[in-house]
């Protein structure tokens, strides 16, 4: 049954679910009107540029989150940094289910799709490592260790989603977390 849908925006979450389930090769027309449940015209009413369109709001919708949620606290100088940081590795936690919901960004940057979104992906990466780096401005190499962080969270996404267990997200990232906040004890 084709639901109705009143804006544009109210796709977006059920969209990010399919490309998150199918990747973008994978996420056909029919799968994408199967599991949002809109019909081909709505679709194309909302993205006249078809899937591309739609990826492309799904991960502007998704980079606006990160930014608002993530990147911006990070830079919030009024607060303390390790007050930052941990607050960074708890809604990053919180957002990817402790390595249990995918990377849009990392995902695209590992297929065909970096061609097509490649200035999104460098754009979402560069932004999360600088926002870290000034929360770590104090620390010696903070952009190495905002690099090796960023690094690390999407790598235990990886790994807890190929060994299906979020213990290992949990691991990994406690162990990136308790090494920040050592280089930002004095």
């Amino acid at each position: 049954m084709v639901r109705q849908v009143a804006e544009r925006s109210d796709t977006i979450p059920a969209l990010a679910n399919v490309f998150r389930t199918y990747g973008f090769d994978g996420a056909s027309l029919a799968v994408i009107t199967e599991h949002t449940g809109l019909g081909k015209g709505s679709l194309y009413n909302f993205f006249p540029r078809g899937k591309e369109e739609m990826a492309e709001a799904v991960l502007d919708e998704v980079a606006g989150w990160f930014r608002a949620e993530v990147f911006e606290p990070l830079r919030a100088e009024s607060v303390p940094p390790s007050q930052r940081v941990q607050s960074m590795f708890v809604t990053v936690a919180d957002y990817f289910r402790s390595g249990q919901r995918i990377c849009l960004f990392g995902a695209f940057a590992l297929g065909e799709e970096r061609s097509r979104f490649g200035t999104k992906v460098r754009t979402y990466f560069d932004e999360w490592t600088v926002a870290l780096a000034a929360a770590l401005a104090g620390a010696e190499d903070s952009i190495g260790l905002a690099e090796e962080a960023v690094a690390g969270i999407q790598g235990a996404i990886v790994m807890s989603r190929a060994l299906d267990d979020s213990a290992v997200y949990s691991r990994v990232t406690t162990k990136l977390e308790d090494r920040l906040m050592q280089t930002l004890t004095p």
